[in-house]
Formats: C-alpha cells, sequence, structure tokens
C-alpha cells in the first residue's frame, strides 16, 4: 500500500509540473495568462497582456494611474483594439509625448479587465512599472528624507552634493519655517545634454529641474561646474519643499513668491541680475507685483527682470517682517487663499498694496538688495 500511495503521489506531481506557474484555471474559465510592462526611456513604458476563454474575448482594457502627489486618485482608462478570438495577446503603449513625459523615479500602477462573450470578467491584481533612466548605472546614497542617485564620479562627489541638500534645508526652514513633508530624489546627470536626453520637450538651455507634484529632481552637475550645482540644488530643493508645504486643490503659489524664495536659498542675487533690477529702478520701469504672479515673459530681458524683482521682493517680506510672517503667509496659502487674500491676513496689504510698499523699500538710500555679494543662480522650472 505504502509503495501504490507513493506512485500516485509521483503521478500527480508530474501532471503538476507540466502546467505552467500562474496559468492555472478551471476549464473554459477567462483568464489572464500573462501581463507585463516594459519601459522604454524616456519615449514610453508598453503593457502586453495575454488572455483565454472556451468563447471569444470581446473587451480589454488597460486601467493605470501616475503615482504623485494629488488630492484624489486619478485613473487613466485605454480601451485596447484587437481581434476577438479565444486567445488574444495584445499591447498598449503609454506615449510620453501624450503626457508631456515622466521624471525619472516615478512609478505607474497598472492592472487590466477583461470580459468575454458570455459575460465573464476578471480584473488583473494592480502592478507597479518603476520608470527608470537604465541609460546608466545609477548609485544612490540616502540622508533623512532625501535619496541621491548619481553614475558618474566617486562617492566624496555624492556626499558633497547630499550636504548641500542638508544646508539648504536647513537654510529654507531659518527664512520660511518650511520643512521637507515627503521623501524626495535627486538625480544628478553628468551634464547638461544627458538630462535634456531624460526629458521629451527640453529647452536647450535646461539645467535643472524639479518635478514637484513626483519630489524628484533632476540637475546635470559634473565636477568642474560644483558651485553652479550647488545653487542648483537649492534653488530646484526649495520647490518641492515650498510646493510640499502649500499644495492645494484650490489655487498655486504666485509666481514672485516661488521663484524668489527659490533664488533666495541659493545666496545673493547674480551681478548681472543686480544691473537689470538697478536700470529698471532708474527708469521706473519695475514689472507690479500682479503681473509677476503670472508665468514670466519669455523674452530673456524681462524675464530676467522678473527673477531680479522676484528675489527682491521675498527679501523686503523677510527682511522687513521676519520668518514668522513668511511662514504664516506659506500656511495661508495652504488652505486655498487668493494672492490678495493671503498677503491681507498675514500682513495687512494686498498686491497693490505690497507693490508700494516695495517699491518705497527700494528707493531708501541703500536697500538691502543692492549690498548683497554676487553669487551664481540655478535655474528653476
Amino acid at each position: 500500500m505504502i509503495k501504490k500511495a507513493s506512485l500516485v503521489t509521483l503521478v500527480i506531481c508530474l501532471s503538476l509540473a507540466l502546467i505552467r506557474p500562474g496559468f492555472i484555471r478551471a476549464q473554459n474559465e477567462l483568464a489572464v495568462v500573462d501581463s507585463s510592462a516594459q519601459v522604454v526611456f524616456p519615449l514610453a513604458i508598453s503593457f502586453s497582456l495575454a488572455a483565454e476563454s472556451d468563447v471569444d474575448i470581446i473587451d480589454i482594457r488597460l486601467h493605470y494611474r501616475v503615482d504623485r502627489m494629488s488630492f484624489a486618485p486619478v485613473t487613466s482608462e485605454a480601451y485596447v483594439e484587437f481581434q476577438p478570438a479565444p486567445a488574444v495577446t495584445t499591447s498598449w503603449s503609454l506615449e510620453m509625448v501624450r503626457i508631456g513625459g515622466l521624471p525619472p523615479g516615478s512609478s505607474v500602477e497598472y492592472w487590466w479587465t477583461v470580459e468575454d462573450d458570455k459575460n465573464n470578467k476578471v480584473a488583473t491584481t494592480p502592478a507597479k512599472v518603476s520608470f527608470e533612466d537604465s541609460r546608466y548605472s545609477w548609485q544612490s546614497l540616502t540622508e533623512g528624507r532625501v535619496t541621491l542617485y548619481w553614475y558618474q564620479g566617486d562617492e566624496t562627489f555624492a556626499r558633497e552634493l547630499l550636504a548641500t541638500v542638508g544646508q539648504a534645508l536647513e537654510s529654507l526652514k531659518e527664512y520660511t519655517g518650511a520643512e521637507l513633508e515627503e521623501p524626495v530624489k535627486l538625480y544628478i546627470y553628468a551634464n547638461a545634454q544627458d538630462l535634456q536626453g531624460s526629458m521629451i520637450y527640453p529647452q536647450e538651455w535646461t539645467g535643472g529641474v524639479a518635478f514637484t507634484r513626483y519630489g524628484i529632481m533632476a540637475i546635470g552637475i559634473s565636477a568642474d561646474n560644483l558651485d553652479w550645482g550647488k545653487g542648483a540644488i537649492a534653488h530646484e530643493l526649495t520647490h518641492l519643499v515650498i510646493h510640499q508645504v502649500t499644495l492645494n486643490p484650490y489655487s498655486d503659489l504666485p509666481v514672485w513668491l516661488d521663484e524668489g524664495l527659490a533664488m533666495h536659498s541659493e545666496g545673493a542675487l547674480e551681478p548681472v541680475l543686480q544691473d537689470y533690477l538697478k536700470g529698471a529702478i532708474a527708469t521706473d520701469r519695475l514689472i507690479s507685483v500682479r503681473s509677476l504672479s503670472s508665468p514670466f515673459s519669455a523674452y530673456a530681458g524681462e524675464a530676467a527682470l522678473s527673477y531680479a524683482q522676484s528675489y527682491s521682493l521675498v527679501e523686503f517680506l523677510i527682511t522687513s517682517y521676519g520668518q514668522d510672517k513668511m511662514f504664516s503667509l506659506l500656511s495661508t496659502f495652504r488652505e486655498g487663499a487668493t494672492y490678495d487674500g493671503a498677503l491681507e491676513k498675514v500682513y495687512g496689504f494686498d498686491m497693490d498694496g505690497l507693490d508700494e510698499r516695495w517699491h518705497e523699500w527700494l528707493t531708501q538710500p541703500e536697500p538691502s538688495v543692492l549690498k548683497l555679494e554676487p553669487a551664481l543662480v540655478g535655474v528653476g522650472y
């Protein structure tokens, strides 16, 4: 009897071995037998599916969610075209040109729903695919809530940049009270060209970018532009922190405040921008605060003046009213206040009032913004 039982067990084991792992299904039952995703960075994510039934499969849909900061889950649905049949293999690609691209290190959650001609329906378990830039062999270091990724340079190079992150966070907390709330990733490309190659619609002058909804920064830094790179890190990191502490479903920050804080994190104003500001003051060509609340001009001269004024406006508010008021302003924006409403609540004046007081401050004999020593300015987006 023992020998017979062993023989039966062996037969059962051999039979099970012939069935593909994960594809076991009852006869005549609708089932997904394969599901996968392949990243073609930075162009697309290709999703593939194979399904079987005893009757024609008539409907296949891909559902996906991009992992980013939001106020409610947003699910996209793609209807997949195919020829109905009992056994179907199909695919669908999320082309980055359709959505403007995704940053390196982001991720997408996806699942399939399938229906056959007998109204049988099946849904796959949600899975995640990471949108990684596999063109390079990345190394990583983590300090607190920040993980730095790099592929060129030694560990000393990376640790020096990571130390810059810590200094920038401390400085930002000191003059605004704002702190990092969620983990962030910092990708260090070896140069601007490598960085631009990771983007769908790069500008030729792009040297760094902050993907604020994703908690991701990407900057092109080499050993010979380390000083600029440190300033760029402080700039882009400030964008991430400020957007974390002010994110709300009702309104964005005025651009002058967002860019002014980021530039302030770098240190002093660059000499060429100081010249733009001095020239505008001397010729009465300053841009109004209301105009600076919207996206800046694409013209180089107007854009340079806009950045210089934004720095000056933030410098005025911090030196005149202090860190507590600045943090209160950011907290008020988080509540969804309007531009005028937030300023009135915290400082007692609206954008026109800010314009007037700032002009008075600028025309003092030696306004502090013009006494600062020069420093490099990073790039913010």
